[in-house]
């Protein structure tokens, strides 16, 4: 594959938000699901691979004990609109009936995958369920869905960085930035 590092970097229109402020806002999430669950069974459940970064930085933020599990489900493929078909390629193992649940997740975008996603989770009846989500796009929902946690609220732009990807690209972003979709 032929990289164009130039053209990598061209396509980063503009910083939404910087490193700076997304992690004051994890940090201040974090004290809150720390107070909030002190002294409960807590499982943090992060949908890969957008969210793992995010995962990481609030997983770090929270100061009492909890553990993580993994999902990967799946609605964009190569393609800044989502598919409209969500698929579900890794679940989670552990018995969902002995946690407060808390879905971490990068973007709601359509609302699509996280509602398949909320839906799977909450039949296994978790102790409680929540959903926290870095960014929210609610001018774009075609499902009634909400998060219980947002930290940040978007227009409609397509972002890419702090885990979010175009085609599997600029993940590694230490911010978010609106990608340039032009030539």
């Amino acid at each position: 594959m032929n990289f164009d590092v130039a053209e990598y970097k061209g396509k980063i229109k503009r910083v939404v938000l910087s490193e700076e402020e997304i992690q004051r806002k994890i940090a201040e999430v974090g004290k809150q699901i720390s107070e909030e669950y002190e002294g409960q069974p807590l499982l943090l459940v992060s949908i890969l691979n957008g969210a793992f970064v995010f995962m990481a930085d609030l997983f770090r933020a929270i100061d009492i004990p909890c553990e993580i599990a993994f999902m990967v489900a799946k609605s964009y493929y190569a393609s800044t609109e989502s598919s409209g078909e969500v698929t579900i390629k890794l679940d989670v193992n552990q018995d969902l009936s002995k946690y407060h649940v808390i879905v971490v997740e990068d973007i709601i975008d359509t609302g699509r995958t996280l509602s398949l996603v909320a839906k799977n989770l909450k039949e296994r009846d978790p102790l409680s369920f929540k959903i926290v989500t870095l960014l929210d796009k609610p001018e774009r929902r075609v499902v009634d869905l909400n998060a219980d946690i947002s930290l940040f609220t978007i227009p409609d732009l397509f972002v890419i960085g702090y885990g979010l990807d175009y085609d599997e690209a600029y993940r590694n972003l230490p911010y978010i930035a609106e990608y340039d979709q032009g030539n």
